[in-house]
């Protein structure tokens, strides 16, 4: 049994008691309920806040000790990689950087605007739940734009954090999203696999770097052997059209792409491995 208020968070530090809770029961349903046992009980605050910054020297925030929420909602599937493999290949010395600025520092240069987005989008949640009749009108409005297909698409994405996209400094639509998943049939398949027809997550499951060929392009993998420990490549065939290549970072978000047809310019191809996978082994 629960009861949500809308007052503002209680004054009370002490444990919940038996009392307060029936108190607020009667209250939230105009009934008179005696509670006569309670096994536990908790209080759930809307808690919603944000650090400044997410490193301050060798101290580093990551998960929940960054953005704070509770309402429901995840910061998305990219921070899994950020918050585990950077710091990994930071200790291991193979100095990642951007520009001047170390991996670690993008961290908060990536994620510090989508947590803010995930907090305003929390809290935007909460006012929806308020029982007022303002409120209430304004429930029925947004439930109707949820009828919309591109509305609903929205909302779908920006709860599952599909709609993020970093500032990877290329125009490219798909470089600086998370890599759509996609049907592949692999051109040359490891020995050892089974199946010559996998999926493009999958191939994402080692926590590696992956280049995907998409049409055979010898000058892609080329470029990119030297990163063959810290990168996987493959070369596959798929159904989309519009792109020859994806170099995908282990939190899934596409690093670089090459249009289809287009020129190789490797030195886009190495700058991009060398900012994300360190410099060349």
């Amino acid at each position: 049994m629960s009861t949500v208020e809308f007052d503002g968070p209680p004054r009370q530090v002490e444990p919940l008691t038996v009392e307060e809770l029936q108190d607020r029961i009667r209250r939230v349903s105009g009934t008179d309920v005696t509670i006569t046992t309670m096994l536990s009980g908790t209080r759930w605050i809307d808690t919603a806040r944000q650090a400044t910054t997410y490193r301050a020297g060798r101290v580093l925030l990551a998960g929940d000790a960054a953005p704070r929420v509770r309402a429901g909602r995840r910061p998305g599937p990219q921070r899994r990689y950020r918050r585990r493999g950077e710091p990994r290949l930071e200790a291991r010395g193979r100095g990642m950087r951007l520009g001047g600025e170390d991996i670690l520092d993008t961290y908060t240069t990536e994620r510090h605007p989508v947590a803010a987005r995930l907090l305003q989008n929390t809290r935007a949640q909460i006012a929806l739940m308020r029982p007022d009749p303002q409120t209430s009108a304004l429930w029925e409005m947004f439930s109707d734009l949820m009828d919309l297909d591109d509305a609903h698409r929205y909302v779908a994405d920006m709860l599952a954090g599909m709609d993020v996209r970093y500032d990877l400094g290329d125009d490219h639509r798909l470089v600086g999203t998370l890599c759509p998943d996609m049907k592949l049939t692999l051109e040359r398949p490891d020995p050892d696999v089974v199946t010559a027809v996998t999926r493009s997550a999958d191939l994402l499951r080692e926590g590696r770097g992956l280049l995907l060929d998409l049409v055979d392009r010898a000058e892609a993998r080329d470029a990119a052997a030297a990163w063959t420990g810290r990168v996987n490549t493959v070369t596959a065939r798929t159904d989309r059209v519009d792109v020859d290549a994806l170099l995908i970072r282990p939190d899934g978000c596409v690093a670089w792409a090459l249009p289809t047809g287009q020129d190789l310019d490797a030195t886009t191809l190495v700058r991009a491995l060398g900012t994300w996978f360190g410099q060349q082994a």
